[in-house]
This record gives structure tokens, C-alpha cells and sequence, in this order.
């Protein structure tokens, strides 16, 4: 059955290569502001629905639809992309020194034949050292702090450095929790 990536994500995109996954892509064209809710697990969920509900009706082949969204919790507040470069300074600057990070993501996969859905929500935590502003201000300069949640990417030459220690899956860091997903494609595959 064709498998179907509801997201521009480069990131999960990489997971499921490193899968061995062979996708297409289609991307949701949702408004992800007007869908709010104060726990991240809930936010990621109904996120991840409203993507898949916004492809289903595209798709006019048997798939595999796999739709995601994450989201970074930090002392307690949910953080998505950063808007600008002083969102985006306050974030990384105040990951370290060893302060918890955590990403939560949710998966839904949908049979696009059946109609057949199953959904996880899957939480890795990551610490980081002491990051040095001229650290922060390159990486931002890169540009990859706007594109994703938190304005973080554990996996970049300039931030792994300053990665003390990763529980949970670091796909799921990513955006794409590999074992979850892998466990919702196959309940999926036969129903």
C-alpha cells in the first residue's frame, strides 16, 4: 500500500527514509493558530486530526496517510516555532544550563481505504549544556530555529555539541517517533 507523509517536514521526512520507508509527500494546508488547548499532548493530537482531515479528502488512492505534529514544553509552557530572532534567542538561551526539555508528538495514521485510524502521543526529553550566545546567534542566523518547535534542532553541527543526554527516542526529538510509528503503520496496514 502507498504510504503518504502529510507534512513538508524535512526532518520527518529523514525518519522515514531511515526507515526504509519508501512516501510521497503531501502537505496539509492548515491553520495550526485558530487550533489551540493548554496540554501539549491534546494540542499535538487535535493538530495531527485536523491534518489528516484536511488530506483525506485529496487523497483518491488506497494509502497510508501519516500526519504528526510536536510540540516543546519548557517550564511548563508550550513552545511552537519562534515568531522572531528574540523568541527565538530567549528559547535557546534558556535550555541551558541543564534545564529539561520536553517534545511531544502526536501520530495518526489513517488506511485511507478503510478509514481506519490509530494515534499515539509520544513524549523524549533532551539537556543541554551551557550553549555560548555566539553559539546561539549562528545557529539562529542559520535560519533553522524558525522551522521548528521549541526553535531547536538537537541533530545541527552547532547545537549537538552542547547535548548532555537525550531520554526517549531521538526521532521523536526530530518530529516522527520511529517506533510508534512504525507500530501505528502496522495496525493500520490491515484494517
Amino acid at each position: 500500500m502507498n504510504i503518504i507523509l502529510g507534512s513538508q517536514s524535512r526532518g520527518r521526512r529523514e525518519v522515514l527514509e531511515k526507515m526504509g520507508i519508501r512516501f510521497e509527500v503531501m502537505p496539509s494546508d492548515i491553520d495550526e493558530k485558530t487550533i489551540r488547548h493548554e496540554d501539549p499532548a491534546t494540542l499535538t493530537l487535535m493538530l495531527a486530526r485536523a491534518k489528516t482531515a484536511a488530506l483525506l479528502p485529496r487523497i483518491t488512492k488506497p494509502a497510508l496517510l501519516i500526519c504528526s505534529d510536536q510540540v516543546v514544553v519548557f517550564d511548563g509552557a508550550i513552545r511552537e516555532k519562534p515568531e522572531n530572532r528574540e523568541e527565538a534567542l530567549m528559547f535557546l538561551r534558556g535550555y541551558s544550563p541543564s534545564g529539561c526539555v520536553e517534545t511531544v508528538t502526536a501520530v495518526v495514521v489513517t488506511n485511507t481505504a478503510t478509514g481506519h485510524s490509530e494515534e499515539g502521543v509520544d513524549v523524549a526529553r533532551i539537556w543541554f549544556r551551557a550553549i555560548p550566545t555566539d553559539i546561539i546567534v549562528k545557529y539562529i542566523d542559520t535560519g533553522e530555529a524558525y522551522i521548528h518547535g521549541g526553535g531547536f534542532d538537537h541533530e545541527h553541527e552547532l547545537l549537538a555539541p552542547f547535548v548532555v543526554r537525550i531520554d526517549g527516542e531521538p526521532e521523536s526529538i526530530t518530529g516522527l517517533p520511529r517506533n510508534m510509528t512504525k507500530e501505528l503503520l502496522a495496525r493500520c496496514s490491515d484494517r
